[in-house]
C-alpha cells in the first residue's frame, strides 16, 4: 500500500503481491536469497563449524515448496528449516554416542566374547580382537565357518591316523593336514619344539594344534552371536535416552509449525 505526498510515493507495509517472491519452480537460487535476506533464526541456527551453505538450500527448497505470502508464512518456513536441521546434529550426536560404546566394547574384546558365548570355555584369550569379528561379509563368514570345520576335521583325521599307528602313520597323518597346519608344523619343527617323528606330531597335534582348531571353529560359528553382543553392549541406551526426548520434542514442534503454517495459507486461500 503506498500514500503519496505530493512528490514521491511512500511505501507503508508491503502487499502481499509486492512480499511474496516471483519464483519459477525447480528455481531455488531467487528464493535462497531472498530466504536468507529476512531470515531472522538463519543467521542464528547454523553454528561457525558448520555449513550455512547446506543450510540455505534447505531453506531454499521449503519456500520453494510452501511458496510463502507475507513475513508470517517465512517466519514459519525458517521454523521448519531450524527444527530440521537440529535433528540433523539431534542423529550426528547419536552416531558419535554409538561409536564411542562401539570404541569401549571392543576394547574389553574377552569379556564381551564370552558374553555372546556364555557357555562356551576357551572362546576368548586375551589376543582376541573384535575387530576380526565385526569385519567380513556375510558370505566371508560362512567361508570362514566352511574352512574352520575342514581344519578341525583334518586335524582330528590325523590325530586318529597317529593313534591307529604303523609304519606310515607319521607319512599318513602329516599328508591329512591342511597346508596351512602343515607349515605350522614345519615352523615347530625347525625351531626344534618338536621332533619330526609321529609321537612328535601326535604331541604337537594335541598340545597345540588342536586346541587352536576348536578356538577357531567356536569362533566362526558364535562370530553372529559375538557380533550381536558387540552392538548390544556398544548402543549406550541410557545415554541416548536424552536425545530421544529432544528429539521427540522436535518433532512435536515440526508437526506444530507446519500445522500452523498450512492453516494460514488455508485461511488466507479463503
Amino acid at each position: 500500500m503506498t500514500k503519496t505526498d505530493g512528490t514521491n510515493p511512500i511505501v507503508l507495509f508491503p502487499t502481499v503481491e509486492e512480499s511474496a517472491p516471483v519464483v519459477k519452480a525447480g528455481n531455488y537460487e531467487p528464493v535462497k536469497g531472498n530466504a536468507l535476506k529476512h531470515g531472522i533464526l538463519s543467521r542464528l541456527v547454523v553454528l561457525a563449524h558448520e555449513s550455512y551453505s547446506e543450510f540455505a538450500d534447505m531453506l531454499a527448497a521449503l519456500v520453494d515448496e510452501h511458496r510463502p505470502a507475507g513475513m508470517t508464512e517465512r517466519h514459519l518456513i525458517e521454523e521448519l528449516a531450524t527444527i530440521i536441521w537440529r535433528k540433523r546434529r539431534v542423529l550426528l550426536a547419536e552416531g558419535a554416542r554409538i561409536n564411542e560404546g562401539l570404541k569401549s566394547a571392543v576394547n574389553s574384546a574377552k569379556s564381551v566374547i564370552t558374553a555372546a558365548a556364555p557357555f562356551q570355555r576357551g572362546l576368548a584369550d586375551e589376543t582376541s580382537d573384535l575387530r576380526e569379528f565385526m569385519d567380513g561379509t556375510p558370505e566371508e563368514l560362512a567361508e570362514r565357518q566352511r574352512d574352520a570345520m575342514l581344519d578341525l576335521e583334518a586335524t582330528k583325521k590325523a590325530a586318529a591316523i597317529l593313534r591307529k599307528g604303523g609304519p606310515n602313520a607319521y607319512t599318513k597323518a602329516r599328508r591329512a593336514l591342511l597346508p596351512e597346519s602343515r607349515d605350522y608344523w614345519e615352523e615347530h619343527v625347525e625351531d626344534e619344539s618338536y621332533p619330526a617323528t609321529a609321537d612328535g606330531l601326535a604331541q604337537f597335534i594335541r598340545e597345540t594344534l588342536e586346541p587352536i582348531c576348536l578356538r577357531m571353529e567356536r569362533e566362526a560359528r558364535f562370530t553372529p552371536a559375538i557380533k550381536a553382543q558387540t552392538l548390544g553392549e556398544g548402543l549406550p541406551a541410557h545415554r541416548l535416552e536424552q536425545l530421544n526426548r529432544y528429539e521427540t520434542h522436535l518433532d512435536r514442534k515440526f508437526e506444530r509449525t507446519l500445522a500452523m503454517l498450512l492453516k494460514l495459507k488455508q485461511l488466507r486461500g479463503a
